[in-house]
């Protein structure tokens, strides 16, 4: 298949863009290389993609509509996957304007587009940030969505409802994935698990926020890049959401345990009170998933931490071999 993948360069969607290169798909990548972290980590994560013939990369940002148009005329895709967008809980705080425009604006760009040229598919990257402060666990996709607690979270709601009516109003099939906290290797650096472990092997004291009883559904890459691939082959005729979860929240205290299990390395520990926007719990309920796209989670937390562990020490030895 032909297909396009919006943040194709980036920690998620670098990896699924390596398994549908390795199924033998043609592939067409749009990133901006956002300088929310470095971009050269970015052109790691695409540097044995650059060499595939049925490899292509554009370097542009979604908000800008005349050229996603060009870009969607010229490569006319099968199949779209809009990963692209300003990620971050507590950064959304800071610059809520930017979210809106690159998360809502970018997203009806994205979207008309994928209209115009008539793709076949759309899947469309939610998050369980979607949930807010809900206190039902584990998380439904029937659940309601409109107790936001941070305005990354609504703007994903707010892609999703777009998504929504565009099916309902231009026919175009639509899946959307809530993804719930992706780790692994390639993990964006400003996210706890890459943060933790780096100041872990650098002997830096770790911060973490609250009493430590938060809890997320920890999930690995590899099994969330099943979960999209698995929605691409979906037979959806309409507007369709899915939780790709875990199912097996894991709190705060028994996350930095497990990975000092993995790095080798006992931190030390500065406690600050929690902060606004983050929420309590994460926990997907994966029923639907399981049941129509044999969504199946292989990763535990303490396997999947080790994995990402020999990841980050070996880069840790490349960036500081004296250490």
């Amino acid at each position: 298949m032909r297909m396009l993948v919006t943040g194709g360069a980036g920690f998620i969607g670098s990896h699924l863009v390596d398994s549908l290169l390795a199924e033998g798909h043609e592939v067409l990548v749009i990133d901006n290389f956002d300088p929310f972290y470095a971009r050269s980590l970015k052109e790691q994560n695409i540097s044995q993609q650059l060499e595939s013939s049925r490899y292509q990369l554009v370097e542009a940002d979604i908000r800008n509509r005349e050229k996603v148009f060009e870009i969607f005329e010229s490569y006319a895709p099968e199949s779209v996957i809009h990963l692209a967008a300003k990620a971050g809980v507590r950064p959304s705080l800071e610059d809520p304007l930017q979210y809106v425009e690159v998360n809502i604006n970018g997203t009806i760009n994205v979207l008309d587009a994928s209209v115009k040229v008539k793709a076949g598919k759309f899947v469309f990257a939610s998050s369980s940030s979607v949930y807010g402060l809900n206190e039902k666990v584990p998380f439904s996709e029937q659940d309601p969505i409109l107790n936001q607690a941070s305005p990354y979270g609504a703007t994903k709601a707010a892609g999703e409802a777009l998504c929504r009516s565009y099916s309902n109003c231009y026919g175009l099939p639509i899946v959307a994935l809530r993804f719930f906290t992706v780790y692994g290797p390639r993990q964006r650096p400003d996210l706890a698990i890459h943060k933790f472990a780096k100041k872990m092997l650098r002997d830096e004291a770790i911060t973490l926020y609250g009493d430590g009883s938060t809890s997320r559904d920890y999930t690995y890459v590899d099994d969330t890049v099943a979960g999209i691939k698995a929605a691409i082959h979906y037979n959806v005729k309409e507007y369709e959401v899915f939780n790709l979860g875990n199912d097996r929240p894991t709190r705060l205290l028994e996350l930095v345990k497990a990975l000092e299990d993995a790095v080798g390395k006992a931190p030390s520990i500065e406690w600050l009170p929690e902060q606004v926007g983050d929420v309590p719990r994460t926990w997907a309920d994966i029923d639907k998933a399981k049941a129509r796209l044999h969504y199946d989670p292989k990763k535990d937390i303490r396997s999947g931490l080790r994995a990402f562990a020999d990841w980050m020490i070996t880069k840790e030895m490349t960036v500081q071999p004296n250490r």
